[in-house]
């Protein structure tokens, strides 16, 4: 467990929130614990208990975290569950102690949630996709690196991408390698595919860390490949910047921790905050990159006003 102690006078009253995320190998999740923590420090008087396998994405020890921050009794959990369902018991848990639950990333289904701020990642990569195919010219040959198989957000990815191949009858779907959202794993089984095979003309990354990979195991084989993924971490936007990799979509999971943190605050404080929250979609190329060009610490953040008054 990491705690955040951000304790700020004026505000809210000393409310404390037990915060989950999934692994600390996708700086996505980082980006979302410093979200969470932005939320504190803005909002004041709020306790922030951060929670995070040691083993990514692992049900067993999430379920383990949640035992363990229960017998803390936060005000609320702000909970984002490595998988669909087999962190359900534990999620039933804080619902039978009473304790509200905001989820984001992935909804909470086993128990009522306050809110839930997240993407629609099919339409999300189906976006991305149709971006690649369009600078294809609608023809060539794509290898698909997905995340861990039973991971939600990386099947909802694959789905996107099979919806928007479906409409383009000259792209070929050469070769489909589990990259594990992890960048180690996406270089490596990249590169012994492309021992086997001539390389594809792009490669349909369903997230940014493994997009590096992917650069990395195409540099080290000699080979080229138009990359594209999801996330818009910093090392992506760097490599767009450098023409290396063309374009990602910005998957902001510090903007969705953020804004859950701060629902869990306005309900605490007897607030009505929405059901559900959807970001919209956002491609960045070389084209706007600039504009996601700087730390995740000075990146801007929306409060639930703020992003009302854009719609």
């Amino acid at each position: 467990m990491d705690r955040k102690n951000e304790i700020v006078s004026g505000g809210s009253r000393g409310f404390r929130l037990a915060v989950f995320t999934k692994n600390r190998t996708n700086p996505a999740y980082g980006a979302a614990r410093l979200g969470a923590d932005r939320a504190a420090q803005a909002f004041g008087g709020v306790l922030v208990d951060h929670y995070v396998p040691d083993t990514p994405d692992d049900p067993a020890e999430q379920s383990a975290l949640i035992e363990r921050a229960l017998a803390t009794r936060p005000d609320a959990f702000v909970l984002s569950p490595v998988h669909a369902s087999k962190v359900d018991p534990a999620i039933r848990k804080i619902a039978g102690a009473g304790i509200p639950i905001v989820g984001f990333v992935n909804p909470v289904s086993a128990a009522p949630s306050v809110a839930y701020v997240g993407a629609d990642d099919v339409r999300l990569a189906s976006e991305m996709a149709g971006y690649l195919f369009r600078h294809m010219q609608g023809r060539g040959s794509v290898l698909i690196v997905t995340g861990p198989v039973q991971s939600v957000t990386s099947l909802d990815r694959l789905r996107g991408f099979g919806e928007c191949i479906e409409r383009h009858a000259g792209i070929r779907v050469v070769g489909q390698v589990a990259g594990d959202y992890d960048r180690h794993v996406a270089k490596a089984r990249v590169a012994d595919w492309l021992r086997a095979n001539d390389a594809p003309d792009a490669c349909l990354v369903a997230n940014d860390i493994m997009a590096v990979g992917v650069l990395e195991a195409l540099d080290a084989a000699g080979r080229r490949a138009l990359v594209v993924g999801v996330n818009a971490i910093p090392e992506a936007i760097a490599a767009i910047g450098a023409g290396r990799m063309l374009a990602t979509a910005d998957f902001n999971a510090m903007q969705m921790a953020f804004l859950a943190t701060e629902c869990a605050i306005r309900h605490l404080r007897g607030e009505a905050v929405p059901a559900r929250i959807q970001l919209p979609v956002q491609i960045v190329d070389r084209g706007n990159c600039r504009e996601w060009d700087r730390p995740y610490q000075e990146r801007p953040l929306s409060t639930l006003s703020q992003l009302e008054a854009t719609r």
